[in-house]
């Protein structure tokens, strides 16, 4: 069977079934020959060995039950790089760019600054950073051992890993350093609307990475208190927060010590980001 009709099958599969039939055909089919999709694209009749063809069916057919393609793929793009992903870590969202676009933007790029990343994850956030940052150091933390292993493995892939540190660590109990910028995406789901989510999300992503409590303030509180333990005078702190969070949050960063310099939206015009300083 060639490339052509291959994609066909997969696409009377898949329709109906998630929103970009199409793409998400295309970009496995590409996991499972390892080219890239220019080459499926211009070679619709190349021929494919069973091996392939029975590999790609499996991807397919997972795909159906609504596993997520970054984690068929193993990868997501995130800012300016392909992150290695599992589904030990929660997937990068374009709406979670804003963090690293907003730190790069009140920050000078000659600054040897410090960061704190806290529930790393993937280490997407901070590897982009000090990407952006060359005379960055920085240092990520998660609770997941996984979680971790990956950060780490991005770090080596990027060429970062000198500049980087990550440690298996709750907020609560993590004590090393002082830091001139602390970044984190806690999670911030409340539990009544967890169920709501997309089947994608909640039959695959880890829990712990979303869950936050009874009304989504509660891992959100324990990062603002780690950070105003952990962050420097006139330090920047860059928070993301769901969409209907934006007055509390701003209450509880107050009370800490933290001056809000700006309150952002996403691409949905949802609040997504608080940028403060600590005074």
């Amino acid at each position: 069977m060639n490339i052509e009709n291959i994609l066909k099958e997969s696409n009377r599969k898949l329709n109906n079934v998630v929103k970009n039939a199409n793409l998400d055909g295309e970009l496995l089919l590409s996991k499972t020959i390892k080219k890239s999709r220019e080459y499926i694209m211009l070679n619709p009749k190349k021929n494919l060995e069973t091996r392939y063809i029975n590999i790609f069916n499996n991807l397919i057919e997972r795909r159906k039950k609504g596993e997520p393609v970054a984690y068929l793929t193993n990868k997501k793009e995130f800012w300016k790089e392909v992150f290695y992903v599992d589904k030990n870590v929660l997937i990068p969202r374009p709406e979670t760019e804003i963090l690293v676009e907003n730190i790069i933007k009140f920050t000078k790029a000659e600054s040897k600054l410090h960061i704190l990343d806290i529930g790393t994850g993937s280490g997407c956030i901070l590897l982009s950073i000090l990407n952006e940052r060359t005379n960055f150091t920085g240092t990520g933390i998660d609770i997941s051992k996984k979680s971790i292993k990956i950060s780490k493995y991005n770090a080596k892939k990027l060429d970062l890993f000198k500049r980087s540190k990550f440690y298996i660590s709750d907020i609560d109990n993590f004590l090393i350093g002082k830091y001139d910028v602390i970044v984190s995406n806690p999670p911030y789901i409340e539990n009544y609307t967890f169920k709501y989510l997309d089947k994608g999300v909640i039959g695959f992503e880890p829990r712990v990475a979303l869950k936050g409590g009874k009304d989504g303030l509660l891992e959100i509180t324990k990062v603002i208190n780690g950070a105003s333990r952990l962050i420097k005078k006139n330090g920047l702190f860059v928070l993301e927060i769901g969409y209907n969070q934006k007055n509390k949050v701003v209450g509880i960063l107050r009370k800490k010590g933290f001056y809000i310099i700006d309150k952002l939206k996403d691409y949905s015009k949802h609040d997504r980001c608080i940028i403060s300083k600590k005074i």
